[in-house]
């Protein structure tokens, strides 16, 4: 990353521990950095906050601000800012960059790209942000896994356009799960387990269950591990845990440091970026 010059930290992010080419670029944001106020703010007494949404109620100035430090942290001078929509459509970043020089937003939940300087992005307040690249940073891609998406795919779909730009095999991405609500604090209905359940390759429903915890006393409630729930679909692409980094944190309960929609519901949102460098 860049630096101080630009606002924005290296200890104000997340960034991955993993083993690949120089090549690959990524950070995830936290809730420090910028310049919003509360409740958008850094998390601490008098620190602005790095609030990337537009659509959350904070003011507009800030949120361009803090976008600015976000892309000068990069290096670069645009990212494919999505609107996001829960589901599980993968675009190529480099069209969504186009359409948004003319006015056009895209209404996707993932992009990737095997481009160099092409910023592949997507903004979470307690959904989980997945990273990908391969080991020479041929290709790389970031998707939005709310529980909808996660059910539904979008970490296979992305996961494999990423392999396919790559040249590679899906077993030989490396992965990164950003900060995510954690499995203390995820709670969900009987629906959400179906949903997950009913998707779930047939070796992998006892282990699918398995990452939803009842709720004692509370009739059709669990808590939801949605790491646990990446790690399984990771798996079903021939990924290897060692292969799969970070996921650890917990957007609810760590208040200082994340923004959570569940925990505040009036909040800003976080960024997972990555690119690739020439």
């Amino acid at each position: 990353m860049t630096s101080e010059a630009a606002g924005l930290q290296s200890k104000d992010c997340l960034l991955p521990q993993w083993s690949v080419s120089p090549r690959v670029r990524a950070f995830v944001t936290t809730r420090a950095g910028g310049v919003s106020e509360a409740p958008y703010d850094g998390g601490t007494p008098g620190a602005g906050g790095l609030n990337l949404g537009f659509s959350t109620g904070d003011a507009p100035d800030a949120v361009k601000e803090n976008r600015r430090r976000a892309l000068a942290a990069t290096g670069l001078s645009s990212a494919a800012w999505l609107e996001q929509i829960h589901g599980t459509q993968v675009e190529d970043a480099h069209a969504v960059i186009e359409r948004l020089a003319q006015g056009e937003r895209t209404r996707a939940d993932a992009s990737v790209t095997d481009r160099p300087g092409v910023v592949c992005v997507v903004m979470t307040a307690d959904c989980l942000p997945v990273l990908f690249c391969d080991d020479d940073g041929r290709a790389v891609g970031a998707a939005h896994a709310g529980w909808r998406g996660l059910a539904g795919g979008i970490i296979e779909k992305t996961g494999e356009r990423v392999a396919t730009l790559a040249g590679v095999p899906a077993s030989k991405l490396n992965v990164f799960l950003g900060a995510a609500i954690g499995p203390q604090a995820f709670e969900v209905g009987e629906d959400v387990l179906d949903a997950f359940v009913a998707a779930a390759q047939a070796d992998c429903r006892d282990a699918t269950r398995a990452a939803f915890r009842p709720i004692g006393g509370t009739p059709a409630k669990y808590l939801a591990d949605i790491y646990a729930l990446a790690r399984l679909r990771l798996a079903g692409l021939g990924i290897d845990a060692a292969r799969v980094h970070g996921g650890t944190h917990c957007t609810v309960t760590e208040k200082a440091r994340f923004y959570s929609y569940r925990r505040d519901r009036v909040t800003g949102r976080m960024a997972a970026m990555i690119w690739l460098n020439d």
